[in-house]
């Protein structure tokens, strides 16, 4: 049984907690930790087996590094996602190192990768659950090389600034070029002259830390969306 007014919401987020046995369910619940981490938290680095990460509130960022110390995000996750990256002593198919850092406050809960592959082994189910994650993150993955290898950086750029809107519900975005660039994988420089440009064709309104979407349509017609 789950005790803890915290844990007891686990079963809530974990969408296959009911296709457990109950003695799986009880394993869990005694391995299961619950943190809150602040904005800007390393929570994974690496090829380290931190566990699996499930988000009761917050927002988390995977990402990977290049040689020259370039940020290139992957995908991103909200309330309700698991992560699986970082846990790659599970997920043996995993050969690069990804980071995982909070980009807002965030609740969670942990998951250790013994527990979680024990599981894995013992049941359909988690198998299947956790294939389909993986599926999941590598078409977001894909997708992403689709982007950088036949989209033009204007339109990278727009599609960014449209997606950020979407997530923060605003068109007033307190966001940096540098951030823009790491998300990104391009240098800050790169950034700052697409969004001047933009302002110039009315599109945005820069000033110190923030950008404004001034006319979302000539941004989804960039965009391509």
């Amino acid at each position: 049984m789950i005790s803890d007014p915290i844990s007891i919401e686990f079963y809530e987020y974990f969408p296959i907690w009911n296709q457990l046995t109950p003695r799986q369910q009880e394993k869990v619940a005694a391995k299961i930790s619950f943190h809150t981490v602040k904005k800007g938290t390393m929570l994974h680095s690496g090829m380290d087996c931190t566990g699996l990460l499930l988000i009761r509130t917050g927002q988390l960022r995977a990402f990977i590094l290049s040689r020259e110390g370039r940020e290139v995000t992957i995908y991103r996750l909200f309330d309700r996602d698991i992560c699986l990256f970082s846990a790659p002593c599970v997920l043996h198919s995993i050969q690069f190192d990804v980071t995982i850092m909070a980009e807002k406050d965030t609740e969670l809960w942990v998951i250790p990768a013994d527990v979680y592959k024990q599981l894995m082994e013992q049941s359909a189910v988690v198998s299947n659950y956790t294939n389909e994650i993986m599926a999941s993150r590598f078409s977001e993955v894909m997708w992403l090389m689709e982007q950088i290898m036949w989209h033009s950086m204007d339109k990278r750029v727009a599609s960014f600034l449209l997606e950020e809107a979407a997530i923060e519900n605003t068109s007033l975005l307190h966001i940096t070029h540098e951030s823009i660039a790491n998300h990104l994988g391009t240098h800050r420089e790169v950034v700052t002259r697409m969004l001047r440009y933009f302002q110039s064709e009315g599109m945005t309104k820069l000033s110190r830390g923030t950008v404004e979407l001034t006319d979302m349509t000539k941004l989804k017609i960039l965009s391509g969306t």
